[in-house]
């Protein structure tokens, strides 16, 4: 693997070494394989890139319309779309360049044993860790039901588990009634770390023909119009991690170093980006360097040292209380 342009942008995160913070999110660049047709793009401008959402069985996903602009976001309902695991382990995984970058895999499922099995053919891959991603909001079975109860969400990833020793990271939902019972939940059942947050569940409606635009009737809403309240629960979920050293990747409407920094104050070890992407392809540069110009300008010698340095009104120090 490359080394980084600034090695102050490098991090551990689970025992693995990404050059940068950044996470490129799944769903946002295919296989890893999209963007690299875009010239001046490079996988080497972040840390890790999460692979689309595999299920055990290809899934031709929701019918259209399937994205929709909103304002300050976007509504997308692709449904989960991917040949299956098999494919991507036989095919896929095979044509990435595994010294550019790490390779997460997204697990999908409708089951828990589904889950299991998809995660065990990852397993026997050189794919570097596994999204479990039980809160999708855009598929009828599982998704963002296993994500919204605690318990279901915890069987989910103790069968995952069960069948992997590579780090394990669950993409925790919003929608949840309360997101920190949902972590602590699924970090007894073994997660390595969290991926905090996914869409929000959001609705747009066509009002000449008075029926939703999107084909799946509703679907995740990504996108600046989210960014506060993603920082705020990577500041909630960061109290449940903090005192076992659990990692977290903030999500949710980065568009400029300021947004990344935000995460990563609030508690995050490292940031993803994606919605911006669609409009900025070479959007990962740019943070990049936004990010090391503010470890300069205030003395800092690693990202490390910003992860829940936030300071709330009221306390004495860099620490963080509910």
């Amino acid at each position: 693997m490359s080394q980084p342009a600034n090695p102050r942008l490098q991090i551990d995160f689970c025992g693995l070494r990404f050059n940068t913070p950044l996470v490129l999110l799944s769903g946002c660049v295919g296989f890893g394989e999209e963007y690299t047709r875009v010239q001046g793009f490079s996988n080497q401008d972040a840390g890790a890139v999460c692979l689309k959402g595999t299920t055990l069985a290809p899934r031709l996903g929701n019918p259209p319309h399937r994205v929709y602009e909103t304002p300050a976001g976007m509504l997308n309902a692709i449904g989960l779309q991917n040949p299956g695991v098999d494919v991507v382990v036989r095919d896929i995984l095979p044509t990435l360049d595994f010294s550019e970058t790490r390779f997460i895999a997204n697990v999908s499922g409708s089951t828990v044993e589904e889950y299991r099995e998809v995660t065990r053919r990852f397993d026997d891959s050189p794919i570097d860790a596994m999204e479990i991603n039980i809160s999708c909001p855009n598929v009828k079975q599982g998704g963002v039901a296993f994500g919204n109860d605690p318990v279901m969400a915890a069987q989910v990833v103790a069968a995952c588990r069960a069948a992997t020793r590579k780090p394990l990271i669950t993409k925790l939902s919003p929608n949840q009634t309360d997101i920190t019972t949902g972590a602590r939940a699924c970090l007894e059942a073994g997660s390595d770390a969290f991926s905090v947050i996914n869409t929000l569940m959001g609705m747009a409606i066509d009002v000449e023909r008075r029926s939703p635009v999107l084909g799946n009737n509703q679907g995740g809403l990504s996108g600046p119009a989210i960014r506060p309240i993603a920082v705020l629960k990577v500041h909630q979920v960061y109290q449940v991690c903090r005192p076992h050293g659990v990692p977290i990747i903030g999500q949710g409407g980065v568009q400029t170093a300021a947004d990344a920094l935000e995460f990563l104050i609030a508690g995050a070890s490292a940031v993803g980006v994606g919605t911006a992407l669609f409009y900025d392809p070479l959007v990962c540069r740019k943070i990049n360097q936004g990010i090391s110009d503010y470890l300069e300008r205030h003395a800092l010698g690693s990202v490390a040292q910003l992860v829940g340095s936030l300071r709330l009104h009221g306390s004495t120090g860099p620490r963080c209380v509910c």
